[in-house]
């Protein structure tokens, strides 16, 4: 596939079959990961990964949607912000850029393997701190799911979902 249609194949999946992923599968798509490109090659990211029953229902806690709990693998994503690489005119930090980045190489792997995920910003960060008794220099970002999916890809979305290029690009004349 090339890689607009491997875009265009990525979703937000909230269904999973209940089939386990691979071990060497979850290190493919966190090689991805590895390689991602980041500012001065500072990579200030660290990932951990939930796959074991217990360890799944402390991460099933960190939010609050039933569907969530659908999913065999789940990736906290970290920054580690005194790591990353600092603009020196305004002093704008780039971890959660080159996190980003990160997460996208993991989506974007993992529909080329057949899996689906799901980017969640939207989960309970202080409560993800204690329980999982995280080091200061370690913020969780995002969650992701990692699963086989159950449901699939809309691509028509491409079309009435997302803005037109025209509304999004400017092409050198400023004035």
């Amino acid at each position: 596939m090339n890689f607009l249609e491997l875009a265009k194949n990525r979703f937000s999946s909230r269904s999973y079959k209940p089939q386990p992923v691979e071990r060497e599968t979850i290190k493919n798509v966190l090689e991805a990961a590895r390689i991602a490109p980041s500012a001065a090659n500072k990579q200030p990211w660290h990932f951990l990964v939930f796959t074991r029953q217990e360890s799944l229902k402390k991460a099933y806690q960190l939010y609050h949607r039933e569907w969530f709990k659908q999913s065999p693998v789940v990736i906290l994503a970290c920054a580690e912000k005194q790591n990353a690489w600092t603009r020196a005119e305004d002093n704008k930090n780039h971890a959660d850029i080159d996190l980003a980045i990160a997460i996208d190489h993991i989506t974007l792997q993992a529909t080329e393997l057949g899996l689906a995920t799901c980017w969640i910003c939207n989960f309970f960060v202080e409560k993800t701190k204690q329980m999982l008794n995280l080091p200061q220099n370690l913020e969780p970002i995002a969650l992701l799911t990692l699963a086989y999916p159950a449901d699939s890809p809309n691509v028509e979305r491409h079309k009435t979902l997302r803005k037109k290029l025209e509304e999004i690009v400017s092409w050198e004349n400023f004035d």
